[in-house]
C-alpha cells in the first residue's frame, strides 16, 4: 500500500492576492500592475499639437484619460499612481513659464501646493526643430525639472538621437527628459515613437 503523505496547503490573504504556503515555503502572487484606471495623461496646447501627441500616448497604453491641467482635480491628482504631463513650447529661452498654456500658472501656483512626493510622472512635450532649434521643447524641461522638486519620481527619458536641434533645456547630457515630439516637421514619426516609448516606460515599471 502507499504511503500518501498530505501536504499542507494554506491560503493568506494579502492587499495584493495571496501568499500559497506549501511545505513552509510561501510564494506570494505578484504585485499587480498599475491599472490604467490610476494614469492619467494631463497636457496643455495651443495648436493642437499636443493634445494630438497626447492621444497617440493614450492609444498606444490601452486608452489612458487624458484631461487639460487647467480642468485637473487636485483630489484626483493625489490619487493617481503615475501621470504622464506634456507640454508645448512657445516661451523660447525664457527661465519658467516656456509653455505659453495653463502650464504656466499651474507649475508656480498649483503644484508646490499638493502632495504628489514618490508620484510616478513621465514627460513629453511638442517643439520645431527648424524653427525653434535653439529652444526645442524648452517646456518639457520644465515640467522635468518642477515635478522632480516636487519629490516625484521621474521616468521615461529618451535618446537625443534622429533629431536635428541645435540646444534644449529638456535635454540632459545625451538624453531628452523624455518623449519629445516633432508635428511640424517629423510628424509621420511621432505615433511610432509615443508607441516605443511606452513599451519603454512598461520596461522601467511606470505602468
Amino acid at each position: 500500500m502507499m504511503k500518501i503523505s498530505m501536504i499542507c496547503m494554506s491560503m493568506l490573504a494579502t492587499a495584493n492576492g495571496f501568499t500559497l504556503i506549501t511545505n513552509g515555503r510561501s510564494f506570494g502572487a505578484a504585485r499587480a500592475a498599475t491599472s490604467l484606471n490610476d494614469i492619467k495623461i494631463y497636457y496643455s496646447s495651443s495648436t493642437g499639437n499636443t493634445e494630438t501627441v497626447a492621444g497617440y500616448i493614450s492609444e498606444a497604453a490601452g486608452g489612458l484619460a487624458m484631461d487639460d491641467i487647467s480642468d485637473a482635480k487636485e483630489t484626483e491628482l493625489i490619487e493617481n499612481e503615475a501621470m504622464i504631463v506634456g507640454a508645448p513650447t512657445w516661451n523660447t529661452d525664457a527661465d519658467e513659464q516656456r509653455s505659453g498654456t495653463s502650464w504656466d500658472e499651474w507649475l508656480y501656483d498649483t503644484l508646490p501646493n499638493i502632495d504628489l512626493k514618490d508620484k510616478k510622472v513621465a514627460v513629453f512635450g511638442c517643439g520645431d526643430q527648424e524653427s525653434y532649434g535653439d529652444y526645442f521643447c524648452d517646456a518639457a524641461g520644465e515640467l522635468y525639472d518642477c515635478f522632480t522638486a516636487a519629490g516625484c519620481k521621474m521616468y521615461g527619458m529618451t535618446s537625443t538621437e534622429g533629431y536635428d536641434h541645435s540646444d534644449s533645456k529638456a535635454q540632459r547630457g545625451d538624453k531628452f527628459v523624455g518623449l519629445l515630439c516633432d508635428e511640424d516637421n517629423q510628424y509621420d514619426l511621432s505615433q511610432q515613437r509615443a508607441g516605443a516609448w511606452i513599451e519603454q516606460l512598461k520596461a522601467e515599471g511606470f505602468f
